[in-house]
């Protein structure tokens, strides 16, 4: 791989926006050292960050490939590094980075890194990748290109070689398969989505659940079922109304991912990023209810008389008995929020519940298919 001028290699992280676009950043102030220690001979690297949505409308590969090297040529960089947060398909398996030693660029899918440690992983797949796009094997159309990411793959198993077509721009392609691939995909998928920001996101259903937590905690009828009910039959209330509001959400928000197409390798992808969405809701509305656990117990301790509590129970206020009841309150206030949630616009819902990339996709297929949901 050449060098500028000036003897300074310019790499560009091309990222799409929201998260790929803070891990990029997060890597540029990093990575040039890293990169000038590991390449040795003086060697120097200047990294910038291009934030743009380079994978809309598409996740065919050889469609993305060559925008990325539309870019390069246009800005002329040294090495460009792609960055996305779709998951993208590739011969039946889930594509973790295409590199093109002959023009320099590389495309990395970051669901496959998995859920956690995801900055760690991403530097590591960046770094690894630069360096064997800078290396001046990289140049010589007459030599395979050396295998790359080795230090990567076996840390990251079962990342794996991949297979590629004739008249692809890469000339070297590594893939994740099986269910431990599935999982990894599956988890990277989920923090992209980044199901925390569900919570905020549902501010009318969370406005119903407290209003019935509120109402609930106030009343003797759900006092004296409180105290008379087993662990089991809370945890069971518990399952039913979270499952509830997942279901619900899904369903009223459009989020179930439907595909025309009956081949096995589209089916598996559909399974795949609808298993995503019931994570990804799941993790969101399992955060609501602990939050509003926490209120209806603070709200018990400052609201119940212990006299007026034992009049109506025959019971005294305990420890237990706080527990216990803002557990069972905070169960039916979910059932609430699940109602409360009809208020949302299913726009707000996929605004919280996706990431960006994510959303678009789904518009662009809703857009192909002429069923835009209407809420």
């Amino acid at each position: 791989m050449r060098e500028s001028s000036q003897g300074v290699t310019v790499v560009a992280l091309l990222a799409d926006p929201d998260a790929p676009t803070e891990i990029a950043q997060h890597m540029a102030r990093i990575l040039p050292a890293r990169l000038a220690k590991k390449s040795g001979q003086g060697r120097r690297f200047d990294v910038e960050v291009v934030s743009e949505p380079f994978t809309a409308g598409t996740e065919d590969l050889s469609t993305l490939m060559r925008r990325i090297m539309d870019r390069r040529r246009a800005e002329n960089w040294d090495i460009v590094v792609a960055l996305t947060d779709l998951p993208l398909h590739t011969h039946g398996h889930k594509l973790v980075v295409d590199l093109s030693h002959e023009h320099g660029l590389a495309l990395l899918s970051l669901p496959p890194l998995g859920g956690l440690r995801l900055q760690t992983r991403a530097m590591r797949a960046v770094e690894e990748t630069v360096l064997s796009l800078a290396s001046p094997r990289a140049t010589r159309a007459e030599e395979p290109p050396r295998q790359p990411l080795g230090r990567f793959v076996s840390r990251l198993a079962p990342v794996h070689p991949g297979p590629i077509g004739a008249e692809e721009i890469a000339d070297l392609r590594y893939v994740v398969s099986g269910p431990r691939g599935y999982l990894r995909v599956l988890g990277g998928m989920v923090r992209a989505n980044r199901p925390w920001r569900l919570v905020p996101g549902l501010s009318k259903a969370l406005a119903a659940a407290l209003a019935t937590g509120a109402i609930a905690t106030v009343n003797s009828t759900i006092w004296n079922l409180a105290t008379s009910l087993s662990t089991v039959r809370l945890v069971i209330a518990t399952v039913g109304s979270v499952t509830l509001m997942i279901g619900w959400l899904i369903v009223d928000a459009h989020l179930w991912h439907r595909s025309t197409d009956a081949s096995p390798e589209e089916r598996k992808r559909t399974s795949l990023y609808n298993a995503s969405t019931v994570m990804t809701v799941g993790i969101g509305v399992i955060a609501c209810y602990g939050g509003l656990i926490v209120i209806n117990l603070v709200s018990a301790l400052f609201i119940l008389n212990d006299r007026m509590f034992a009049s109506m129970t025959r019971s005294s206020l305990h420890a237990a008995e706080y527990w216990t009841l803002s557990w069972f309150v905070t169960s039916i206030a979910t059932v609430g929020g699940a109602l409360g949630s009809g208020f949302e616009s299913g726009e707000a819902i996929r605004a919280a519940a996706f990431s960006k990339r994510e959303q678009e996709r789904r518009d662009t297929l809703h857009d192909d298919h002429g069923d835009q949901p209407s809420k």
